[in-house]
């Protein structure tokens, strides 16, 4: 069961913030440790990691950009950017490092709480994916989508007989898409099932996302459908293979 004994680090300069944080979460019965640098905070991972990161921008020194990508290339832990910048340009810079969510300053803690919150229960599942319930997406052990190939129980991804390594995030869309290729799925359907139905971010971090697959997978076919969302095609001809192969 999910419990709220988790430790959160608030990574920001101004004092005042970071207790403020503190208090509130520390009502909630959450372990809090607070830094005012991204320096402090890079030795913290490197010791004794954090279950999730409350992250300002403008830090002196190493930035919360930086951080965050740092942090993102070793691990999925759940990461809350936090900002006086309140533009687009800020939020996707964010997004695409790999922050989970944005908020700007001032925010009410209380909804910086209730944003954790949900986080920490998605972090949890993935954790933790013996004790959920997968109700929207099928609980297949092997699943074969032309050259992509899914094993769910293992949560590994293979392409063209390599494996490829992906977030908990990006392994949950590839799933979703190759449980139904072709179906062309707006971004609120893919908000939904990748990241719940409660997600309070844009619903940008779906580009993001598929942006970050892409990468990893140049040849993969999820493609945009304009003014609606995304697919992923599955030829005629890998029909008719699979159609040969299963008689």
């Amino acid at each position: 069961m999910l419990n709220s004994n988790f430790r959160i680090a608030i990574v920001d300069d101004d004092l005042h913030i970071r207790n403020l944080v503190e208090v509130y979460l520390q009502k909630e019965n959450y372990k809090t440790i607070s830094m005012e640098s991204a320096e402090e905070a890079w030795e913290l991972w490197k010791e004794n990691p954090p279950d999730l990161w409350v992250l300002d921008i403008m830090l002196p020194g190493m930035d919360g950009y930086e951080l965050c990508s740092r942090i993102r290339q070793e691990a999925e832990v759940p990461i809350i950017m936090i900002s006086a910048k309140d533009n687009v340009v800020d939020k996707i810079m964010g997004l695409e490092l790999g922050g989970d969510d944005y908020l700007v300053k001032p925010f009410s803690p209380s909804e910086l709480v209730a944003r954790i919150k949900r986080q920490l229960q998605r972090w949890y599942k993935f954790k933790h994916p013996e004790e959920v319930i997968a109700n929207t997406i099928s609980s297949s052990s092997l699943i074969e989508v032309g050259d992509l190939q899914l094993s769910v129980a293992e949560r590994r991804v293979f392409w063209q007989g390599e494996e490829v390594d992906m977030t908990s995030k990006e392994f949950i869309m590839l799933k979703v898409f190759a449980e139904q290729p072709n179906r062309a799925f707006t971004r609120e359907d893919l908000l939904s099932l990748v990241w719940d139905d409660d997600y309070f971010g844009s619903d940008r971090a779906v580009d993001h996302l598929i942006k970050r697959i892409r990468k990893k997978i140049e040849h993969l076919p999820i493609e945009s459908v304009w003014g609606h969302g995304y697919r992923m095609r599955l030829d005629r001809s890998v029909h008719e293979n699979e159609a040969r192969s299963s008689n």
